[in-house]
């Protein structure tokens, strides 16, 4: 039998990041995998109602995204791209 490749689990979409000052006030200060991030943040979002009624795909950001985007507005595309210049 062939031995594994040395790769242990837990990398990628798994390990756990610590959230900058301002999402943390969305998500908490722990650091948390990826995944579970932008599970709080969708949270925050339908909590808030910062959904476009007209474009469900466009996200409406009040304070708190805000300070995480950068901009007022962003689809839900674009919010990984700004959320990973707040996680290390």
């Amino acid at each position: 039998m062939a031995e594994g490749t040395g790769r242990k689990a837990g990398g990628g979409l798994a390990r756990p990041v610590t959230p900058s000052p301002e999402l943390a006030a969305i998500v908490g200060s722990n650091p948390l995998p990826r995944s579970e991030v932008v599970s709080k943040v969708w949270a925050h979002i339908r909590a808030n109602n910062l959904q476009n009624p007209q474009n469900k795909r466009e996200i409406l950001a009040d304070d708190k995204l805000q300070k995480v985007f950068g901009t007022d507005r962003c689809t839900m595309f674009e919010m990984n791209k700004h959320l990973s210049k707040h996680l290390s």
